[in-house]
């Protein structure tokens, strides 16, 4: 399986103690991680309400969603590849520096 940073999948069941019946994430482990023999890779939630947090990417339709919503850098969660089969879309170059940007806030990393 071919897993690129960026990328937006719809996982069902959602992951951990979501309580929704699918929820959708974006990969945001490095490449070489993707690219490994791991079985998990770190990827974020994505949610249709905004808080206004520095740690939120606006995404939308251009990006293949179906409502405009946020990547939530503060809502992490380790996926398993295998779960990542249906394929939504991916964030363009300038949504993943925002996204990079959203995570080093998220880390509180200089």
């Amino acid at each position: 399986m071919s897993l690129t940073r960026g990328e937006i999948y719809r996982v069902s069941p959602a992951p951990g103690n979501d309580p929704k019946r699918a929820r959708c994430v974006v990969v945001v482990s490095r490449q070489t991680l993707c690219d490994s023999k791991a079985d998990k890779v770190v990827c974020a939630a994505i949610n249709t309400n905004e808080d206004g947090r520095s740690t939120e990417v606006a995404v939308g339709i251009s990006e293949g969603l179906k409502h405009e919503s946020v990547v939530n850098c503060d809502q992490l969660l380790l996926v398993p590849k295998s779960a990542l089969t249906h394929y939504v879309g991916s964030l363009a170059r300038p949504k993943v520096a925002e996204l990079n940007a959203a995570l080093l806030v998220a880390f509180d990393l200089d």
